[in-house]
């Protein structure tokens, strides 16, 4: 915390108004934030090959590791497609994932997700309410995927939930957070929610057909939702002794998305990787917060944008994430991030107070806080003069 502090007050004074006009990612989005980013920053709503209500890439995990390994947590998270996200949103933890479609079915279907997730307090509830299933006594919070899924095996849909879950999943939507869905909008919620009711777990990616290619696509298509959750990482000595790291793996892993889900932290846009607007909106933003696109899940698109000989557009959307930072400026004009910032950031932290602990083993040695005190007005003022020195040298 007092690091944090120092940091702050570091920058205000260093970098004047452009610090602050770079707004650090916030904890919690409003209701009207979320939803005007989903209209602002979506695109019309376009056609994919295959109507997918999930995934069917059964071996999703098996870049987990490398995943956790290479990035930190923080940051930004940017993806395609319905659930498998939440899974590498889980490991990579960012501060806000927005997750792209052109299908503004998808959109939707992140929506009807939002709603579940906040209706649904653990994970033996999330899918009770996600296939209108009543729940199985005696499952523990503890619980594996697999006993999970194994449990609602037997369990028939039931009408009536569906009717009363579906009601409920559009109160909460328009009534309580008012988001301005449209009437087809409302009825692209039912329609995807009722696929899930009429398939339950058993769900896979060719589930209900449609799309402009047949509905049927190649390779494993015949992945269910169950077989989803349960897969693992394939990191074990065999390919069952591998790690479970889906989003319904654990609690916590659960409770993880939950909360972001709460905060409005899992922004679901409509758009073309190689549109003009949704990617490069995403990149403006993050320009504004100061913040960097850590991870970005692509699943099989380019394949598409190839065929499609649009790949070169996409590039250039993705050119505007990298070119964030580079391209970060003050009011006049000039490079927020500099060699003269980063030198006197990195001399501002060599003298500056880091540990509140060492003031407090201060304080409780001289049984006073006029050491402390001095201590910390010294090695603070210490610091700024030094950096501010080598800052304007150079310049």
């Amino acid at each position: 915390m007092r690091r944090t502090i120092l940091t702050l007050l570091f920058l205000i004074i260093l970098s004047g108004p452009a610090a602050r006009s770079a707004a650090p990612i916030p904890v919690r989005l409003a209701d009207s934030e979320l939803w005007s980013m989903v209209s602002t920053f979506s695109e019309p709503g376009g056609e994919f090959r295959f109507e997918n209500f999930l995934s069917n890439e059964i071996y999703f995990q098996n870049v987990v590791p490398a995943l956790k390994a290479r990035v930190k947590p923080g940051g930004i998270y940017m993806g395609v497609g319905p659930e498998q996200n939440f899974t590498y949103i889980v490991a990579v933890q960012p501060r806000i994932a927005f997750i792209t479609d052109i299908r503004r079915q998808n959109m939707l279907e992140l929506m009807m997700y939002r709603a579940l997730f906040e209706m649904a307090s653990d994970r033996a509830d999330f899918i009770s309410l996600l296939f209108s299933r009543k729940r199985p006594t005696g499952l523990a919070a503890d619980a594996t995927a697999d006993a999970l899924f194994d449990a609602y095996r037997s369990v028939v849909e039931d009408p009536t939930l569906f009717k009363r879950n579906l009601q409920a999943i559009q109160d909460l939507l328009l009534k309580t957070h008012r988001f301005p869905l449209k009437t087809e909008d409302l009825a692209g919620i039912e329609k995807v929610y009722g696929y899930f009711f009429d398939y339950g777990p058993g769900i896979n990616y060719n589930s209900g057909g449609g799309g402009t290619g047949g509905g049927f696509a190649r390779g494993f298509a015949n992945v269910t939702y169950a077989d989803l959750m349960s897969a693992n990482d394939q990191q074990g000595t065999s390919s069952t002794t591998g790690k479970n790291r889906s989003f319904l793996a654990t609690e916590e892993n659960y409770q993880y998305i939950r909360d972001m889900e709460m905060r409005n932290l899992i922004v679901p846009l409509v758009g073309d990787f190689a549109g003009p607007k949704a990617i490069r909106a995403v990149g403006s933003w993050a320009k504004q917060h100061a913040a960097t696109v850590t991870t970005f899940y692509l699943s099989n698109v380019e394949q598409y944008l190839f065929m499609d000989r649009v790949d070169g557009k996409f590039y250039a959307n993705v050119q505007t994430l990298r070119q964030r930072m580079a391209s970060a400026t003050r009011e006049d004009g000039a490079k927020v991030y500099t060699l003269a910032t980063g030198v006197s950031l990195m001399i501002f932290y060599a003298f500056a107070m880091q540990c509140m602990s060492t003031l407090a083993v201060v304080k409780r040695e001289t049984r006073s806080w006029k050491w402390p005190m001095i201590q910390l007005i010294y090695m603070t003022s210490l610091a700024y003069v030094m950096s501010l020195l080598a800052f304007q040298l150079l310049k």
